[in-house]
């Protein structure tokens, strides 16, 4: 057996480096991080070289004391914990001692530092292949600057793994992207190579925090945003989520924050994927930007070396206060509030010149509301709502087993209803305009054309009818109560002695959604009754999946997605179809009830039901006013 020896310091620091000095942005992360532990209220970052070359931090903050210096270059050195019970609530982003350390065991590094706003300060410099600290004094004011040149001078075999420096800048814009959006409170600076990339300024207000998010993450992001504020007992989530049109084919901007710190967590973003799962569209990916703050005894952030992970110890009561507020926000978004949103402007930024130019008058439009009178007040699928019941009764499974015929007969019900309703009252040409407006015409038998305010609503009367009719089955189906039948032959399925212990512990949980299960062995579950509308779904799939969430997560919502998939399918079949002529009551009906039904931005696919064409926008394409 070779002799166990004591590694050398160096060689223990670039061992550390390998976990917490990744690449360029790695360093970046801890510097800064450190920099906002410091107090510090402004934060200049100069790279070059995409970081290869050269990376500066400097700030304003408290400093390090001379004696301080050569201590802060050593591992396991750090002012912000002393023992452990520190870990059981730790505030503060960087405390395991390890960044200075290894950074400086895989580059040149040059730390700078004073803690008095008058006097000299002093510098550390320090090479990785000589890790004592050489001192001397330095002119510097209050606060600190660490200069780290040529990374991986001294690991060649690291640096070879670094991509373009294009590809390491973006990476280093984005971390300091999310520790801009973590501290309203400090400004931030960013140069590539003597180029000013971001000039942040300290925000205060809530107007000055949305010009920050929309610089960072861009003013379409803020124009499609829902402000989040919630809370409940000790945990609070406040920030903005966008609109479920205003989705993205990757998962890149998302920010959510725990007591001020960056995370990206399985558990977050299961809650997440779970609130948008009945309005996006398949394939898409949420835009967020969330501060979740909660009692720093109940997360431990201490389970992963570069800190982007942590662990909840009340997992389950977060999952839920995510879930439910996200959800509860984009459902009550109204068509009122989208178009709310579309006229607010950000404030100009100060020495922005605007150009006006003088618009000429527009060619007032009649809104139709001649022949708008009090049936459009009423529900338009309140037809098929009734009709459902015989529906159901035909299909008791809640298959959709129907035929062309069975869904032309929705239709034709539904249409007949509101065109056969009495047209006693009208309304005032003076009455308040609703968001979505009048009805005008029908486009192609397709498309709803309406005047509001703004200018043009075009509306997917399919998809619009689809959403309403769907929303109207849900609340009927929850009112009514979930209906479950016996099956003939029990359905055994063998699970793991963890998984049946929770089984056995959530009977109750089961038994709410129809599904009566029975353990009759250490290893063996047996499934008795299930519910009608999924009775031809794959039922062992079903409870597997099911445990595996509540497993990992605490909770479940597999058997609610497999009944609105099948809500959804009726839905769909019992709306009205592409090449329907409506009338002017029956298409201002149609809107009515968009101006009422949740998610009715959305149809059941994820896709959007209306647009809003303005009347500047109309304007531009004629060039009027040019």
């Amino acid at each position: 057996m070779p002799k166990i020896k004591r590694l050398s310091t160096r060689l223990a620091n670039q061992i550390a480096a390998g976990e917490v000095v990744e690449r360029p942005a790695s360093v970046i992360k801890e510097l800064v991080e450190n920099s906002i532990d410091a107090n510090a209220t402004r934060i200049d970052i100069d790279i070059e070289s995409g970081g290869v070359k050269l990376m500066r931090v400097r700030d304003d903050g408290c400093g390090i004391a001379e004696d301080d210096m050569p201590l802060a270059l050593n591992r396991h050195a750090t002012s912000k914990i002393a023992e452990l019970d520190d870990l059981e609530a730790v505030a503060s982003l960087g405390f395991r001692g390890e960044a200075l350390a290894s950074i400086s065991s895989v580059s040149r590094l040059l730390l700078i530092s004073n803690t008095h706003a008058k006097g000299a300060g002093w510098k550390a410099q320090v090479e990785g292949r000589d890790m004592n600290a050489q001192m001397s004094p330095a002119p510097h004011p209050m606060g600190t600057t660490v200069e780290v040149r040529d990374l991986f001078f001294n690991t060649p075999a690291r640096r070879k793994f670094l991509r373009t420096e294009k590809t390491e800048f973006s990476r280093i814009e984005d971390v300091v992207k999310r520790l801009a959006l973590s501290r309203f409170d400090i400004g931030f600076t960013l140069r590539h190579n003597q180029r000013v990339i971001h000039a942040l300024k300290p925000a205060d207000t809530l107007m000055e925090h949305e010009r920050r998010v929309a610089a960072l993450c861009g003013p379409a992001f803020m124009e499609n945003a829902v402000r989040i504020d919630a809370e409940l007992a000790d945990l609070k989530l406040t920030g903005w989520v966008a609109q479920p049109t205003f989705s993205r084919s990757q998962a890149d901007l998302q920010y959510f924050f725990v007591n001020n710190r960056v995370i990206k967590d399985k558990l977050v973003s299961h809650a997440v994927r779970q609130a948008y799962s009945d309005v996006l569209f398949h394939g898409r990916h949420p835009a967020f930007v969330l501060y979740f703050t909660c009692d720093a005894a109940t997360v431990d952030v201490n389970v992963h070396p570069t800190k982007h992970e942590v662990r909840f110890r009340e997992s389950r009561s977060v999952h839920d206060f995510l879930f439910r507020t996200l959800h509860r926000a984009l459902a009550e978004i109204r068509p009122g509030d989208q178009l709310a949103a579309e006229v607010v402007e950000l404030p100009q930024s100060t020495g922005e010149q605007v150009v006006e130019y003088k618009r000429q008058d527009t060619i007032p439009f009649s809104t139709g509301r001649s022949g708008y009178s009090s049936h459009g007040n009423r529900p338009f699928n309140t037809a098929v709502a009734e009709q459902l019941t015989g529906y159901q009764a035909l299909h008791p499974d809640g298959g959709i087993r129907g035929s062309q015929g069975d869904t032309a007969v929705l239709e034709k019900t539904a249409l007949e209803h509101v065109a056969s309703a009495p047209h006693s009252e009208q309304f005032d040409e003076d009455s308040e305009v609703p968001p979505l407006g009048f009805a005008i015409a029908q486009l192609k038998g397709i498309y709803i054309l309406a005047e509001n305010e703004q200018g043009l609503i075009v509306v997917d009367m399919h998809a619009a009818h689809e959403r309403i009719t769907y929303e109207r089955m849900k609340l009927a189906q929850d009112n009514e109560g979930i209906r479950s039948q016996p099956l003939l032959v029990p359905e055994s399925i063998m699970v793991s002695q963890q998984e049946a212990d929770r089984a056995e512990e959530l009977l109750d949980f089961f038994t709410g959604f129809g599904l009566e299960i029975e353990r009759v062995s250490l290893e063996c579950l047996v499934v008795r009754q299930v519910p009608i509308m999924l009775q031809t779904a794959n039922v062992e799939q079903l409870v597997r999946d099911v445990l595996s969430d509540l497993m990992e997560f605490g909770r479940s919502d597999r058997i609610e997605q497999h009944r609105n998939e099948v809500l959804s399918t009726m839905a769909c079949h019992g709306s009205v179809r592409a090449n329907r002529k409506l009338s002017i009551p029956e298409m201002n009906a149609l809107l009515r009830d968009m101006e009422k039904t949740e998610r009715s931005g959305q149809c059941n696919h994820g896709r959007p039901t209306w647009r809003l064409l303005t009347i500047d926008e109309i304007d531009k394409l004629f060039l009027r006013g040019r």
